[in-house]
C-alpha cells in the first residue's frame, strides 16, 4: 500500500470517528425526542391499559443522556483536544456519572419490559407489578438504585495533580478501570441474560398458548411486542458488549480508534429504539404517520358541529 493511500485511509478514518459520535449526539437527540413525542400522543395516553409505555418513555429519555457522555468525548477529543470528563472538576463529576447512571438505567429498563411481557404472557391476569402503580414503582426504583451505585463519582471523583490537569480518578481508590469492568457486568452481561430468559420465556407461551380463543387478541398484541424486544436483545448483544468488553479488558488513557469504532457502534444502538418501534409496532407507526400528514380525530368536530346548528335550525322552524 503507498503513502498517499495510507494516508487517504487514517485521513477517512480520522473523519469518521471525529464527526459520526456528533451525528449520533443531533440524530439521536431528534429521533429520541420524536419517540418521546408519540408516546405523549393520543394513542398512549390511556397508561393504565398499557403501562409498558412508561417503560418506553424513560428509555427514550435515558437513550438521550446516553449520548452526551463519551460519544460526544470523542467528537471533542478528535477536533477540540478537549474532553468533558477532564474539562473541570464540575464536568468531571457530573459526566463520569452520567456515563455509567444513563446506561445502566437504560439496560435495567429493557430488562423490566421483558419482565414485564413475560408476566402477562404466563398469566391470564395482569400482576400488580405490571400495572401503572407498579410499573411506575420499578422505574423509580431502577432510576434510584443506579443513582446511588454510582453516586460516589459525584462525591469522591476527579482531583487536581499537581501540575494543574484533572484526574479523574479518586484519590482513595482507582475508579478506572476498575468501574468499566463492574460496569460490563451491571450494564451488559446481566441485563442481557434476564433479557434470554424473559424473551425464551414469552415465546414458550406464546407457542403454547397459540390454540387458545380466549386469549387471541392479547396473543396477537404480545406477538408484536415480543418481535420487538427479540430484536432489542439481539442487537444489545453485538452492538454494546464488544465496546463495553474492551473498556473493561483494554483500558487506556489515549481512546484507539478501534475503541471508538466500537463506541460509535454501542452508541448507535441507543438511536434504533424509533426505527425499531417504526418496522415493527403498529400503533406508535399509524400514530407518526397521524402525526406527519397532520391528522387527527378533532377533523370530525367540524361536521359534528354543523349537524348541531341544523338541528337547532329545524327546531326554531
Amino acid at each position: 500500500m503507498s503513502n498517499n493511500t495510507r494516508t487517504n485511509v487514517k485521513s477517512t478514518e480520522h473523519l469518521v470517528t471525529t464527526y459520526y459520535p456528533l451525528v449520533l449526539v443531533i440524530i439521536g437527540t431528534l429521533l429520541n425526542l420524536l419517540t418521546l413525542i408519540i408516546f405523549y400522543r393520543s394513542t398512549f395516553r390511556n397508561t393504565k391499559k398499557q403501562p409498558i409505555i412508561h417503560y418506553m418513555r424513560a428509555i427514550a429519555i435515558f437513550d438521550i443522556f446516553m449520548l452526551y457522555g463519551w460519544n460526544l468525548d470523542h467528537y471533542l477529543s478528535s477536533k477540540h483536544g478537549f474532553i468533558l470528563l477532564t474539562y473541570s472538576i464540575v464536568t468531571c463529576k457530573i459526566f463520569g456519572f452520567l456515563n455509567y447512571v444513563a446506561g445502566q438505567s437504560t439496560a435495567w429498563l429493557r430488562v423490566f419490559i421483558c419482565f414485564d411481557r413475560y408476566l402477562l404472557s404466563s398469566r391470564l391476569r395482569r400482576p400488580w407489578c405490571s400495572r401503572e402503580k407498579g410499573v411506575l414503582m420499578i422505574i423509580s426504583c431502577i432510576i434510584i438504585l443506579v443513582t446511588l451505585f454510582n453516586f460516589h463519582f459525584l462525591i469522591f471523583a476527579c482531583f487536581y495533580r499537581p501540575n494543574g490537569t484533572i484526574n479523574p480518578n479518586a484519590q482513595l481508590y482507582q475508579i478506572y478501570p476498575l468501574w468499566n469492568n463492574i460496569n460490563l457486568g451491571v450494564y451488559n452481561c446481566i441485563p442481557f441474560i434476564f433479557m434470554v430468559i424473559f424473551n425464551s420465556g414469552i415465546i414458550y407461551h406464546l407457542i403454547k398458548r397459540r390454540h387458545v380463543r380466549i386469549i387471541q387478541q392479547s396473543q396477537i398484541q404480545h406477538r408484536t411486542i415480543s418481535i420487538t424486544l427479540v430484536i432489542t436483545t439481539f442487537l444489545f448483544l453485538i452492538m454494546t458488549i464488544p465496546a463495553t468488553i474492551v473498556a473493561a479488558f483494554f483500558f487506556t488513557t489515549r481512546t484507539t480508534s478501534l475503541a471508538k469504532i466500537l463506541d460509535s457502534i454501542l452508541y448507535t444502538y441507543h438511536i434504533t429504539s424509533f426505527p425499531l418501534y417504526l418496522t415493527t409496532f403498529k400503533e406508535f407507526r399509524w400514530e407518526f404517520i397521524k402525526m406527519v400528514t397532520c391528522k387527527n380525530n378533532n377533523r370530525r368536530i367540524v361536521p359534528a358541529q354543523v349537524a348541531i346548528a341544523i338541528v337547532r335550525t329545524l327546531n326554531q322552524l
